[in-house]
């Protein structure tokens, strides 16, 4: 048997992530009304941007953290790549479902998402090398 289990919490996370910002676009589909696109609501838009976001970032990361953990790679590189994202991503996540927040979340949490994923492709690299 298989044993990832930072890919898995970390897959878990993400999916807890990815639940909470589908959960405001539907609420703010219904409370305006909007069966399709975004009418032109700010709020919509920015939460259906920052749910696009999460879904399009999260799943690279975590192919990565799954190839590298599976060849045995760099725990400590993978429990950084695997707290960055998460933290990245929860600030991220913060900034488009709450209309009005700093958007310095936003530059942080992106920040730290690119920074994870660059630590996943180091310890890929060195686990397919080394």
């Amino acid at each position: 048997m298989v044993f990832l289990p930072i890919t898995s919490i970390s897959a878990f996370l993400g999916g807890v992530i990815i639940l909470l910002l589908t959960i405001k676009v539907i609420q703010l589909r219904r409370k305006g009304g909007v069966v399709l696109g975004d009418n032109d609501d700010r709020a919509l838009t920015k939460a259906i941007r920052g749910h696009a976001n999460a879904v399009e970032q999260l799943p690279v990361a975590l192919i990565l953290m799954g190839l590298a953990e599976l060849q045995n790679g760099n725990t400590i590189l993978l429990g950084l790549g695997a707290g960055a994202l998460i933290i990245g991503r929860t600030l991220h996540g913060i900034y488009f479902a709450h209309h009005g927040t700093d958007w310095r979340l936003r530059m942080i949490g992106m920040s730290l998402t690119l920074t994870a994923q660059i630590v996943l492709l180091i310890a890929l690299l060195f686990a397919l090398i080394f």
